[in-house]
C-alpha cells in the first residue's frame, strides 16, 4: 500500500492542478450561458462542471492499467456528456419513474438520455474492468449508480463534493490512483462551491460520481461489487429521501 501512495498523491495532485488551472481560464472568458441562480437566488458559474471533468480525465490517465485508464476516462467524459445534456434541456419532472413514465409515451426525456447514456457508459467501462460476465454487469450498475448518488445529493453547495471525498478516501488510503482523480478535482472546487460562487451542476456531479464508479468496481471483486451496486441501486429507489436528507444542515 505503501509504495502506491505516491502515485495516488500525484494523481490528486494533477486533478487538481488541471481543475483550477480550467477553471480559472474559463473564468476569465465569463459568458451568460454559464450563469445559474442558485437555491438560494444567488448567481453562480457554472465553470466548475467542464473543469472537474477535465481534471478527472487527465489525472486519470495516471492508473497502472490500460483498461483502468480506459474505463475511467470513458466515464467521466461519458457522465459528462450526458449531464451537460440534461444542464441544457433539462425539464422538471425528476426521478426514474417520471421519466420512464414519459418513455411510455414517447417523450424522451433528459432524464432518459441521462439514464441510458450512462448506463451504457458503464456497462462498457465495466467490461474494460473485469473479465467476468456477471462481475462486469454489476460493475456496471456501481458506475452508473454512483455516478447517479452524486447527482442525487447535489443539492446544497459542497454536498455533492463532500459525498466524492467521503466515498473516495478508503481508496485513496489503499493507494488507489484511481480515486485519486475525482477526488482532487472535487477538492480543488470545495471552497468554491461552498461559497456559493460555482456549482458542479449534473455535468460535474455525474462526471465526478462515475469516475469514482471506476475507482469503486475496480478495487472490488465480486462480493464488494454486489454489496455496492445493492446500496446504489437502493439510492435510486429512494431518491427523494436522500435528496432530501443532503438537504439537511451538516
Amino acid at each position: 500500500m505503501v509504495d502506491h501512495l505516491p502515485r495516488a498523491a500525484a494523481v490528486c495532485g494533477t486533478a487538481a492542478a488541471a481543475t483550477r488551472a480550467v477553471r480559472a481560464g474559463l473564468a476569465r472568458r465569463r459568458r451568460p450561458a454559464w450563469e445559474r441562480t442558485n437555491h438560494a437566488g444567488r448567481a453562480v458559474d457554472l465553470y466548475a462542471a467542464p473543469a472537474v471533468t477535465a481534471g478527472t480525465a487527465l489525472a486519470a490517465l495516471g492508473a497502472p492499467s490500460p483498461r483502468e485508464r480506459g474505463a475511467a476516462v470513458l466515464a467521466a467524459l461519458a457522465g459528462a456528456a450526458c449531464g451537460a445534456y440534461d444542464d441544457v434541456r433539462g425539464d422538471h419532472r425528476r426521478g426514474f419513474r417520471a421519466h420512464l413514465g414519459a418513455l411510455r409515451h414517447g417523450e424522451v426525456t433528459s432524464g432518459a438520455v441521462k439514464l441510458f447514456g450512462i448506463g451504457a457508459a458503464g456497462l462498457a467501462a465495466g467490461a474494460l474492468l473485469k473479465e467476468r460476465p456477471f462481475d462486469r454487469l454489476l460493475a456496471g450498475v456501481v458506475v452508473a449508480g454512483a455516478a447517479h448518488f452524486v447527482n442525487l445529493v447535489d443539492v446544497r453547495p459542497g454536498r455533492a463534493v463532500l459525498a466524492v471525498l467521503a466515498l473516495g478516501a478508503p481508496g485513496v488510503a489503499r493507494g488507489g490512483p484511481l480515486a485519486a482523480a475525482p477526488m482532487g478535482a472535487a477538492a480543488a472546487v470545495l471552497g468554491d462551491d461552498l461559497g456559493e460562487r460555482t456549482m458542479l451542476g449534473d455535468t460535474g456531479a455525474h462526471a465526478l460520481g462515475a469516475a469514482l464508479g471506476v475507482a469503486v468496481a475496480a478495487g472490488n471483486g465480486r462480493l464488494g461489487l454486489a454489496l455496492h451496486a445493492a446500496a446504489f441501486v437502493a439510492a435510486a429507489v429512494n431518491g427523494e429521501s436522500v435528496s432530501r436528507l443532503a438537504r439537511s444542515p451538516v
